[in-house]
């Protein structure tokens, strides 16, 4: 259950693709910005049925 979404890095604003496995309901991870290597803070919430309901990206550092 694999599903791609596009998101811009909050650091340097460069838009990406980002592959996020809708097997686990809630999930919580950093990935690694492809342009400028800073970490993004990356939480996902999918459904049921496997599709992503909720995708927040977000520095490090925020709350």
């Amino acid at each position: 259950m694999l599903s791609y979404r596009e998101i811009c890095c909050p650091y340097c604003g460069e838009t990406q693709t980002v592959t996020l496995d809708c097997s686990a309901e809630v999930q919580d991870y950093y990935e690694d910005c492809r342009v400028c290597c800073r970490p993004i803070s990356v939480h996902v919430i999918c459904n049921y049925e496997g599709e992503v309901e909720t995708l927040v990206i977000k520095t490090e550092n925020e709350v």
